[in-house]
């Protein structure tokens, strides 16, 4: 997940840096998500029950660097390497619940990142393919989903603003970085009565939803957002 919201890369306060020097057992980590989906996500309007569920399910912390694992629950995006970072949770579960999932559906992701939204994505629906353009975030990424028994995600290292043809059409796409527009690409893999969520702008970023509906594509703005730019390959 590469969301820049408003505590991206902040040196960490007195209060974090105690946080990090208190062992936390597992069942403790259970008790932070139940915490983190009541008050930062389903405190702010996210309702989906699957969706819910999901969040208070996937080991957010697993998809961390160890030495910030203890706040893996903490209402913030946190960096994972490469200049990435993993998104705020309630972006996670505010895109994921924008997608519309169903069980039976195959999904798309553009930006693996740390391989947490795959995780979420992977509870929700039949197959996740998603595709990585920085080599070591891709190895970490589809090493702890293997590890953490992720089966029906697929990762590769590679341009995802192409997409991945072979597997085309998807019913859902997930985008986690930001094009100056929609690419085309993604659109044409979209399956009729397909959507996708992707944030879009240079400077001003809008979250967008686009459907493929039986009178065409059709857009629509949801929130305001920052994003690092989706990124090209040469």
């Amino acid at each position: 997940m590469r969301a820049l919201l408003v505590a991206f890369c902040v040196a960490l306060s007195v209060a974090d840096a105690r946080v990090l020097q208190t062992p936390v057992r597992e069942d403790a980590y259970a008790s932070r998500r139940a915490a983190m989906v009541a008050q930062q996500i389903q405190g702010r309007g996210v309702s989906d029950p699957r969706v819910l569920e999901a969040m208070r399910t996937v080991p957010r912390h697993r998809f961390v660097p160890a030495h910030l694992q203890q706040l893996a629950y903490a209402d913030r995006p946190l960096p994972i390497g490469a200049g990435q970072t993993i998104s705020q949770p309630f972006i996670v579960a505010y895109m994921t619940e924008a997608l519309g999932t169903a069980p039976t559906q195959k999904v798309l992701e553009i930006g693996t990142g740390s391989g947490y939204q795959a995780a979420v994505l992977a509870r929700l629906v039949r197959e996740v393919y998603t595709i990585e353009i920085v080599p070591e975030l891709a190895r970490r990424a589809s090493a702890t989903l293997k590890e953490l028994g992720y089966s029906r995600v697929q990762v590769r290292e590679g341009d995802g603003y192409a997409g991945w043809p072979a597997h085309a059409p998807f019913d859902r796409i997930m985008v986690t970085a930001a094009p100056d527009e929609v690419p085309q690409p993604l659109v044409d893999q979209l399956a009729p009565g397909g959507r996708m969520v992707i944030p879009v702008g240079r400077g001003e970023q809008w979250l967008t939803v686009v459907e493929k509906t039986p009178m065409g594509v059709v857009e629509r703005r949801t929130i305001p957002v920052r994003f690092v730019p989706l990124t090209r390959g040469k």
